[in-house]
């Protein structure tokens, strides 16, 4: 049987739903590697499928990026550091999470506006009001937007002020 007769009734075969997709391409690497399906490959095996869809794996980075902010009540600063360093380095790898980075960042910048500001109003007393209100928004918003992000969905913070387009 010829190298195109053993792919075609590979193609045949997987059409037919009698061989799973990851069969397929392990048949088919063996038949070009010229061993027989049966047999082992003679060269390193091939690579597995990835377990996940880039957009599977976008949606979840984003969830984590939104779920990173809440890091902040263990130790204050890591609520503002870890969400960015996810951004910056999971931006290139996963186009999809640059506009997440985007939202959360603005949101940080803004979080961090209204908290100096609140405290400078402490002073005439209607900034703790506002200090209580902020802490509850910090947990809200980052548990509402990776709610969101799991579901494919960008949110734009309320009350966030636009420093990245």
């Amino acid at each position: 049987m010829s190298l195109a007769d053993e792919l075609r009734k590979l193609q045949e075969l997987r059409d037919a739903g009698t061989i799973s997709e990851a069969e397929f391409e392990r048949a088919k690497a063996a038949v070009l590697a010229g061993t027989a399906p049966g047999e082992p490959p003679s060269g390193p095996p091939p690579p597995l499928p990835p377990t996940a869809s880039l957009e599977e794996q976008t949606r979840q980075w984003a969830m984590f990026l939104h779920f990173s902010q809440l890091a902040f009540y263990l130790l204050p600063i890591a609520g503002l550091i870890v969400p960015i360093v996810l951004w910056q380095v999971k931006k290139d790898e996963l186009p999809g999470i640059d506009p997440h980075g985007k939202v959360v960042a603005n949101w940080v910048i803004s979080a961090v506006i209204y908290f100096f500001v609140c405290v400078i109003l402490s002073f005439v007393v209607i900034g703790v009001p506002f200090l209580i209100v902020l802490a509850i928004l910090l947990i809200v918003f980052p548990i509402v937007g990776g709610i969101k992000a799991s579901n494919g969905e960008v949110w734009k913070y309320p009350l966030s002020i636009t420093f990245f387009q």
